[in-house]
């Protein structure tokens, strides 16, 4: 089967016009591609014609098309009125309802009208791309191109050629993203590709820290926005998507890896979509949307404080750091040795919760307080007590750290904080990824920054905390609750042992 998606006269017939459709139809028509869009409910493509209309009248106002453009991208793209209208297409992307059945039947009706050398692509986000061309008499034809929502303001695009693919097919559809202006990836046909994949830890271990009662959802959000750096935490995102369709991607996902502990859905969430508290769509979600905003507040009250007449803090992972940082703030911090009756003891524990952290130093649990020095984050700390630290010790614990100038959150005890638990199960899920040879290391990040619009991929993100560091979070968070769930991968055991990237390949 020849494969040719470079022609200048390719034309290109796109089924279903919801978000996805009408995006993807836009951006092959601004592309500069003769673009046909079908659908088969009543009034849809005038709807979407309409919507692609206002979307480029935005660019205009913005200065980034002009109206000619603009006339030019609405010539191009066309609606069309039946199936047999793409019998010209060189291309045919499917963007229409995630299940199987609909999916293969609109494959088979579409090859009754295509020419032989015409490739099918799905945008399928869950889907197995060699399932869905199973029922095709030609699967060698079948491709995945998954964009992101929206299609004209995402860059990313994965590629995912089925078992069945012809083995041009990939590079055919890389060069097509290319075409149309788009960052292709290519991923193996595994459940959830690369970027549903790698979405697997930051919102389910949010939920699981605030069904815990360690710390409220602002305050998760707040954290990981401030401290670690992200452009919106969990929670703000899961509103955004929407819990149904985020549940029901964790639920798929769980089952299709036949029930892996690493891809556990929340119970939590399940209860809120049968609530109706959808997030943003339905007004109310972990945010009331009907009410201005409100501060962020620390989860746990703290009494104000004076500054601690002196500091006492273990001399361990970011201990030294700390406590210059407390130096310099006039707050007197002393590093090992033996603790003064009366200090605040403060611990920097990986993987290990305040009480853990306590007993193992032997230390008075009323005094102790632990600080979150995983990243030397520079946006905002983290203080957490044990369920004896008394109210004195946690307020000069808060009190010292806010002299530093940096805002803190107090928390309950947990292993792993907030933020490393985070992270560590962000890079865990992306060494899985590689373990699994879903994408390469390098298209895995590249994956993820574009299609989470996370800080830094999963595995550049080990790279910066340290495997060696992460690794030790999570066997401290495993050898604490005894979670299967925390587990590292060998792929991260073994680089971290190495002392390598983990981006480095087999």
């Amino acid at each position: 089967m020849a494969i040719n998606l470079d022609r200048p006269d390719l034309f290109v017939a796109v089924i279903g016009a919801g978000a996805m459709g009408r995006g993807i139809a836009q951006v092959c028509a601004q592309a500069g591609l003769q673009t046909v869009l079908y659908d088969a409910r009543d009034g849809a493509i005038a709807e979407a014609l309409t919507a692609v209309g206002k979307g480029l009248d935005g660019q205009v106002a913005k200065g980034r098309l002009s109206a000619e453009d603009k006339a030019g991208v609405m010539q191009r793209l066309r609606p069309m009125t039946s199936l047999a209208d793409a019998a010209s297409a060189g291309l045919v992307i499917e963007a229409i309802v995630e299940d199987l059945g609909v999916k293969r039947d609109l494959f088979r009706a579409l090859e009754k009208h295509l020419a032989a050398d015409a490739v099918i692509a799905t945008n399928t986000s869950s889907l197995s791309v060699t399932e869905i061309a199973a029922g095709c008499e030609r699967p060698q034809r079948v491709g995945g191109l998954h964009f992101f929502n929206p299609p004209p303001a995402m860059k990313l695009v994965e590629v995912i050629g089925g078992l069945r693919s012809d083995p041009t097919m990939v590079d055919a559809l890389v060069a097509f993203a290319r075409r149309i202006g788009k960052q292709p990836i290519v991923a193996t046909d595994t459940p959830g590709f690369v970027v549903n994949h790698a979405g697997r830890a930051y919102g389910p271990e949010a939920l699981r820290i605030v069904a815990q009662g360690i710390a409220s959802p602002r305050e998760v959000d707040t954290l990981m926005k401030e401290a670690a750096g992200f452009r919106m935490g969990p929670f703000e995102l899961l509103d955004l998507i929407g819990a149904d369709i985020t549940h029901a991607v964790m639920e798929s996902i769980f089952a299709r890896y036949y029930d892996e502990p690493m891809y556990q859905p929340s119970a939590q969430l399940s209860v809120r979509v049968a609530g109706g508290l959808l997030g943003r769509k339905t007004g109310q979600g972990f945010y009331d949307y009907t009410e201005a905003p409100k501060a962020s507040a620390p989860t746990i009250a703290v009494a104000p404080q004076t500054k601690p007449a002196s500091v006492w803090i273990a001399d361990e992972d970011g201990g030294n750091d700390l406590a210059l940082l407390l130096n310099a703030a006039g707050i007197p911090a002393t590093v090992g040795g033996s603790p003064d009756a009366h200090a605040v003891n403060i611990v920097t524990p990986l993987g290990e919760d305040c009480t853990g952290a306590a007993l193992r130093l032997k230390l008075d649990p009323a005094r102790t307080v632990a600080v979150d020095m995983f990243g030397r984050f520079k946006g905002r700390h983290t203080a957490m007590k044990n369920p004896l630290t008394a109210p004195d010790a946690l307020g000069a614990a808060v009190a010292a750290l806010a002299a530093t100038g940096t805002p803190v959150t107090a928390i309950n005890d947990s292993t792993g904080f907030v933020v490393q638990r985070l992270l560590a199960m962000i890079v865990n899920v992306g060494s899985r990824i590689a373990e699994l040879r879903v994408a390469a290391p390098a298209d895995i990040d590249t994956a993820v920054e574009l299609g989470l619009n996370y800080p830094r991929g999963p595995l550049a993100l080990g790279d910066m905390l340290g495997p060696a560091r992460v690794l030790a979070v999570l066997d401290g968070m495993q050898a604490a609750t005894h979670d299967p769930k925390y587990r590292a991968t060998a792929w991260l055991r073994r680089r971290a042992a190495l002392g390598v990237s983990l981006r480095t390949p087999d």
